[in-house]
């Protein structure tokens, strides 16, 4: 059975200044459960970042309260707040390293803060490079080691008070791809290793895709949907997530008064020139809005935005003639606007 180690319940936040006021969070409610890899998306400025800072009340909410295991943070004196964040550790884009330390001293850093033995914490630091793989690292400086680099020692400082929860925030937005991907899988071995729940803040779709099993999407300070990776990549249901999933180019050029369908496919569809062949089938055009392939889980999803004719009677015949091939027809609010 599942067990819940966050929850956020009603959350809101406004920010106010002399001359402004700012609802960056309004009325979230996320559950996320032990050993999870949970992504929070959304673009520059949606409130994700608010978001994450919440979990550990580094932003105290407006409204509403967040609690982690059984402990209700809105509850907690500044001391008992203090505890919990040992439990909840933190990794940024911008690594925040000490430059002046070099890689093992940075890992100690916060175990020095907790009162541990100097050689208990240099003992924990080389355990953790070696978990991240870097080993042969420990007196190099931040400004030796290159942007994947930092962002392992980053991690393994990160881990060195045993935590329970792992917040990234936009942790490889400053990574090239490759680097990523690396990153990503480092963060997926130690989920896997030592069940630690990893909460992922970003605006990259395929940072997900890659390693989160549930997706939470936020669109201008509301919860616009959650789910499942998969639930949500295959059928986004909100505009939020359309627009995330699907990369809307809004010069896609939509004519008015025709028909919009999402079809999907997983392995297990037909692969035969399925639109080509329906085409010629009914000799009428269709209008492809989009068409993607992505890999989630290890499955290949694909997707099209069709749109068709306005013949409604070919409309429904095309409809059969995909559903004949074992394909998901589903009426589309195609968001062009």
């Amino acid at each position: 059975m599942e067990e819940a180690i966050i929850r956020i319940e009603n959350v809101s936040k406004t920010f106010v200044t002399a001359d402004n006021k700012v609802e960056a969070l309004k009325g979230i409610n996320l559950t996320i459960n032990r050993g999870d890899i949970y992504g929070i998306i959304g673009m520059s400025g949606a409130g994700k970042s608010t978001l994450v800072r919440t979990l550990n009340f580094l932003e105290k909410p407006t409204e509403g309260t967040v609690i982690i295991e059984d402990k209700d943070l809105s509850k907690l004196s500044e001391k008992e707040i203090r505890k919990v964040r040992t439990e909840i550790a933190m990794i940024f884009q911008g690594f925040n390293l000490l430059m002046q330390r070099n890689v093992i001293d940075n890992i100690c850093f916060p175990l020095e803060i907790i009162g541990t033995p100097k050689a208990k914490a240099r003992e924990r630091a080389k355990e953790l490079l070696k978990i991240v793989g870097l080993e042969s690292k420990e007196k190099a400086y931040p400004s030796q080691l290159s942007g994947g680099q930092k962002q392992r020692v980053a991690i393994a400082r990160a881990l060195a008070t045993n935590p329970k929860i792992l917040l990234c925030d936009e942790a490889t937005s400053a990574l090239d791809p490759t680097t990523t991907k690396a990153i990503l899988e480092l963060l997926k071995e130690i989920n896997e290793k030592y069940g630690i729940t990893i909460v992922i803040i970003t605006h990259e779709m395929t940072v997900v895709q890659e390693v989160c099993s549930h997706v939470a999407i936020i669109d201008e300070g509301n919860l616009a949907e959650q789910g499942t990776v998969e639930e949500v990549f295959s059928h986004p249901k909100s505009k939020a997530a359309k627009k995330l999933v699907f990369m809307v180019n809004h010069s896609t050029p939509v004519m008015d008064g025709r028909r919009c369908v999402r079809i999907t496919f997983t392995e297990n569809s037909s692969f035969e020139p399925v639109i080509a062949n329906m085409v010629l089938e009914f000799n009428a055009p269709v209008n492809i809005l989009l068409a993607d392939t992505q890999d989630i889980g290890g499955i290949a999803h694909g997707q099209m935005i069709l749109q068709l004719p306005e013949d409604e009677a070919i409309q429904e015949k095309m409809i059969s003639y995909l559903k004949d091939r074992k394909l998901n027809v589903e009426d589309e609010d195609w968001p062009c606007d």
